[in-house]
């Protein structure tokens, strides 16, 4: 969807605040984890920048303060998060380099085409559900993880598994998404 180009008061809102604190948390969070070892205090965080993520994603629609800078900074507070936790976690749960490695490669596919997107069309894109449900995936598995410090391997494995498939089935969706809009565009520029 189209959005108008951000003015000052667009940027200067409490989504986006909010998604800048959720950017001051993750080196607390990976702090506490790795440097104090305290796993409760960075679940903690953990969840509380998850909690600023909901929050900031429901007053951006119910009062209209979705703005083209949100649309960038959010998304880049949430992966900077998810990817300093799913570090710090790797170091106890190897297998936690599945759903790392693949969202890194569907992130890198994402910034590149999104730019493509932007460039050409102008146009900035919302989330869509099923990167809504693989980061709710990717959250609940990690503070799984953090809490839950000798989770059995079979619960360990399947919440990693799953969380995987998601990121999947999204870096697909999203993929498809993207060049479809590309095609779209470069068929209209060319009908015109």
């Amino acid at each position: 969807m189209a959005t108008k180009r951000d003015t000052a008061s667009d940027i200067i809102t409490i989504p986006n605040i909010l998604s800048f604190i959720r950017l001051c948390l993750v080196p607390l969070i990976v702090w506490l984890y790795c440097g104090k070892e305290d796993y409760t205090w960075a679940g903690i965080m953990l969840i509380i920048s998850g909690i600023t993520d909901i929050v900031d994603g429901f007053l951006a629609r119910r009062f209209n303060w979705i703005s083209d800078f949100g649309k960038i900074l959010d998304p880049i507070a949430d992966k900077l998060t998810q990817a300093a936790m799913l570090i710090c976690l790797i170091l106890r749960y190897p297998l936690i380099l599945v759903p790392f490695g693949l969202m890194f490669v569907k992130e890198l596919f994402m910034t590149v085409s999104g730019l493509l997107v932007i460039k050409r069309t102008g146009d900035v894109y919302s989330a869509r559900w099923h990167g809504k449900v693989a980061t709710c995936l990717l959250y609940f598995m990690m503070i799984l993880h953090v809490f839950w410090t000798d989770i059995p391997e079979i619960w360990s494995n399947l919440t990693i598994i799953a969380c995987a498939v998601m990121i999947a089935v999204s870096f697909w969706q999203y993929g498809k998404d993207n060049i479809k809009i590309l095609q779209q565009h470069e068929k209209n520029k060319n009908n015109q």
